[in-house]
């Protein structure tokens, strides 16, 4: 009896098994909200906290494999209206059934997901969106928060997912010099964890977290191989250390807190506005537009692609077991973007700015061209006169 009652007490709760099947902690913000919406749905427990609410789920679906079939089930043909209204995408919808059927399954809900997913509508397999331009990023970058330039420079330049930030530290980024110059730089994503790669950021990017780095060293955090690349802020206008103390207890700035802070600068630097018309979605993601922008840059630079999925951390099918390159072979692939298609500025410039420059060089060319061409004629009168002046010497 004292046996079994110990085994009930040591039980894990279905929260607690939830939460540990999410690896991500921006994954994990996803998929609550998806989670609460379904709850909130079919009225489970209302004013109760989110994990109260999941464990009576999983109890009564455990016990009642019908109800929690009923209930997803309705739940889910409520969304398909909504999709047939175009109130959401088909994507949006299999985003819930992704979540709830995981939930269900690390917590032991018995559910016939081949009855349920038979009747959901086809989602598209990419996003209507696009990448940023050359002049949004280089807004973005004007954001006035010292960490801004690090995160976008790094993040167009390596083409990391957000959720590397939750892992970077300064020990995994290494230096690339050729010619006693920097080049690049390597970078450790995931490090330590099953999906750690490696692939390089610009030397833009390396010499950007440097000086931020740099900076909160100067201003009094000790800073060691440890130490997070992102980190909170404090009131650096303070003159007094008693009154700037927290600069040396730093808190790690997570991936949630590095998509808010693009968020924050996309809408303060007039790039984002509000949405209009039904639209769903904006132009380009808040994060995920760095990464497509880098691929686009990537094939526009002429690298193979097989490489650029490497860098990316894509999987290339059955070749995954048969490619292999070496890091050598792989940076100098990527060097040949670098500089004229990854490094943020004026080297790097929009097709109005391109034009604008064009124009400015015709105009110089052509006034140059005036120039010699007065230059020669003077020349010439120069040479006549010194012949005259010769003859009549002669004359003489």
């Amino acid at each position: 009896m004292i046996d079994h009652l110990q085994q009930e007490e040591e039980e894990i709760s279905p929260w607690t098994m939830f939460v540990y099947a999410i690896r991500s902690p921006y994954t994990k913000e996803s998929y609550f909200r998806r989670l609460r919406h379904f709850f909130d749905s079919i009225e489970l427990d209302k004013g109760s906290t989110f994990e109260t609410r999941c464990n009576t789920f999983a109890c009564k679906g455990r016990n009642d494999s019908n109800w929690a079939f009923n209930n997803i089930l309705r739940f889910l043909h409520f969304q398909k209206e909504r999709v047939q209204r175009k109130e959401i995408t088909g994507g949006t919808l299999r985003n819930y059934v992704k979540t709830i059927k995981m939930f269900c399954e690390v917590t032991d809900v018995l559910v016939p997901w081949k009855k349920i997913t038979r009747g959901l509508p086809r989602g598209k397999r990419y996003a209507d969106d696009r990448a940023p331009t050359m002049g949004e990023i280089k807004k973005i970058i004007e954001y006035p928060d010292r960490r801004i330039k690090p995160v976008a420079y790094v993040m167009s330049s390596s083409g990391i997912r957000v959720g590397a930030w939750d892992y970077l530290r300064c020990s995994h980024f290494y230096p690339i010099t050729r010619n006693n110059k920097i080049v690049a730089a390597k970078i450790i994503v995931y490090a330590g964890e099953d999906e750690e790669y490696y692939t390089f950021c610009s030397a833009q990017a390396y010499l950007s977290v440097k000086s931020w780095m740099d900076y909160r060293e100067q201003s009094g955090e000790i800073i060691n191989e440890n130490s997070w690349v992102m980190r909170n802020l404090w009131d650096s206008t303070k003159p007094f250390a008693s009154a700037r103390s927290n600069v040396a207890h730093p808190k790690k700035l997570t991936s949630i807190g590095v998509k808010r802070l693009v968020e924050r600068a996309l809408w303060s630097q007039g790039i984002r506005s509000k949405l209009q018309n039904g639209k769903k979605r904006h132009e380009f993601q808040c994060d995920h537009g760095f990464r497509k922008w880098h691929r686009t840059q990537c094939e526009l630079a002429g690298l193979k692609v097989r490489n650029i999925e490497i860098l990316l951390n894509h999987s290339i099918g059955i070749s995954d077991s048969y490619y292999r390159v070496s890091e050598a072979e792989l940076l100098k692939d990527y060097l040949k973007a670098a500089n004229n298609f990854l490094t943020i500025g004026p080297e790097n410039l929009t097709e109005f700015e391109m034009d604008k420059k064009n124009l400015e060089v015709e105009k110089l060319t052509e006034t140059n061209s005036l120039n010699v061409d007065a230059i020669a004629s003077l020349l010439d009168q120069v040479m006549n006169l010194m012949k005259e002046i010769e003859i009549l010497k002669n004359k003489r």
